[in-house]
């Protein structure tokens, strides 16, 4: 079902689910999707009243959006172009010879490397991503293990994987799953991600005594949580 009213910055339209739910939430989704889940039997003049009380909040957030939207950069792929990894800007340097029957990737002296012998630039972008994926791996590994003395549970398996809306995931089998694109982030909000899911083994939940876990680990998780909100949307090839 699809519903508007008209705000003082124009009309604002949204989409109504309704779920087996006691209360009422609004989703917004880039680049200007919103969404109202619903209990069911809600009437209509209920949720216009109960999301117009909510106009300002929802015209930030759209705001907000839309700057990180214009954040946004599809990476060239040609010498000089800026990739990021762990927090900082690297050049890319296409080196093409013969001799490299296979794509290979190397991070050397503050330049991107990439070794090929045709200048593919889809074979290249395919060979960056694996690079990527493999360094992410890596690194989220060996985080989860230096964290690992603060939790008696032990996990399952971690993993990284392409994720279009989620950092992150814990299954109820605590199992860890990694956007691979967490490796384009500086070290505090790497390491904010991976607590952020290792507590997830202990509450299966976003609760108070989540929170209080994640600060007992790192207090000053708010900030790196906001670190990631804010430039999260650059971390892409």
């Amino acid at each position: 079902m699809k519903l508007s009213y008209e705000y003082e910055t124009g009309i604002i339209e949204f989409g109504v689910v309704f779920r087996n739910r006691k209360t009422m939430a609004i989703q917004i989704e880039p680049p200007d999707k919103i969404t109202v889940l619903s209990p069911k039997g809600v009437k209509e003049d209920e949720i216009l009243k109960s999301v117009k009380g909510k106009s300002k909040w929802i015209v930030k957030k759209l705001f907000q959006l839309a700057e990180m939207e214009s954040l946004k950069k599809t990476r060239k792929i040609i010498n000089g172009e800026s990739f990021i990894y762990m927090g900082m800007d690297y050049p890319l340097q296409i080196v093409v010879e013969g001799r490299y029957k296979k794509v290979q990737v190397e991070l050397f002296r503050d330049i991107l490397y990439v070794y090929t012998d045709i200048n593919d630039k889809e074979k290249i972008r395919l060979a960056l991503k694996k690079w990527y994926k493999e360094k992410s791996l890596e690194k989220v590994r060996e985080r989860v293990i230096y964290f690992q003395k603060y939790f008696d549970l032990e996990l399952n398996k971690v993993m990284v994987k392409e994720q279009k809306r989620q950092w992150g995931s814990c299954t109820s089998q605590r199992n860890l799953y990694f956007n691979w694109k967490i490796i384009m982030a500086p070290s505090p909000v790497l390491d904010y991600l991976v607590v952020h899911e290792m507590c997830h083994m202990v509450h299966m939940n976003h609760s108070t005594d989540f929170w209080n876990l994640v600060k007992s680990i790192l207090p000053d998780y708010e900030e790196r949580r906001e670190l990631l909100r804010n430039q999260g949307v650059k971390y892409d090839l």
